[in-house]
């Protein structure tokens, strides 16, 4: 086992978890800005939120709790998706946007206006698509969250992957609602805008520093 886990970290070069520890953060970051818009956030943070609300249980800890669970199947029925980028979103992504909330508040950056809203949710959606592209362009392991998706499209292979994806991100926002959170227009932005901009980030941001990374080394070789 421990033979296993030196390969694997071994496997992996520094600059994809650089580039898993900025999406991660930065993803953390997009989080506190969804939240400060007021207008709602992605479907699972938002549940998350609206729920640890209910329970008088304070987001982060409550992020981690929950994904605990999320890991839990992810482990047994996906342990494919699972490397060190599944650990270090599932337990330190709550604690990230938590923290960046505050230091939002403590700037006085809380919008009083509907377009200052608009902007900040405006200003969401670029940090979070950046980091989700980071995230997933890293390969090295995805969120508890996320997996569902993608476990649910290998047990179903004949429902495809948007309708899989699309089933849980409906579940979390019903549960959102249901549990007395915000879904509103940073929802929908959330859940329809952010797959073009991680795609335009993936084309020029994320995959190029991955591709320079591989041409350097290559050099080097020769």
């Amino acid at each position: 086992m421990q033979h296993n886990f030196s390969v694997y970290f071994k496997g992996i070069s520094f600059r994809r978890y650089l580039l898993m520890l900025a999406g991660n953060l930065l993803i953390g970051v997009g989080i506190s800005i969804f939240k400060l818009s007021g207008l709602g956030n992605d479907p699972f943070s938002g549940m998350t939120m609206a729920l640890s609300d209910f329970l008088h249980i304070p987001y982060a800890h409550f992020w981690l709790l929950l994904n605990i669970v999320l890991f839990a199947i992810e482990f047994f029925a996906g342990r494919s998706f699972v490397g060190i980028g599944t650990i270090i979103n599932a337990c330190l992504l709550g604690y990230v946007s938590s923290f960046f909330y505050e230091v939002w508040l403590q700037m006085g950056l809380l919008p009083v206006e509907f377009w200052q809203q608009l902007v900040i949710v405006c200003i969401g959606v670029l940090v979070s698509s950046m980091g989700v592209s980071f995230y997933q362009t890293s390969n090295i392991g995805i969120s508890p969250y996320d997996s569902l998706s993608l476990i649910i499209n290998r047990r179903l292979p004949r429902v495809p992957y948007f309708w899989c994806r699309m089933s849980t991100d409906v579940l979390c926002a019903a549960i959102c609602y249901a549990a007395g959170g915000i879904v509103s227009l940073g929802t929908l932005i959330s859940a329809f805008g952010l797959a073009p901009l991680i795609h335009l980030s993936n084309k020029l941001v994320a995959v190029p520093l991955l591709a320079q990374k591989q041409t350097g080394a290559a050099e080097a070789a020769e």
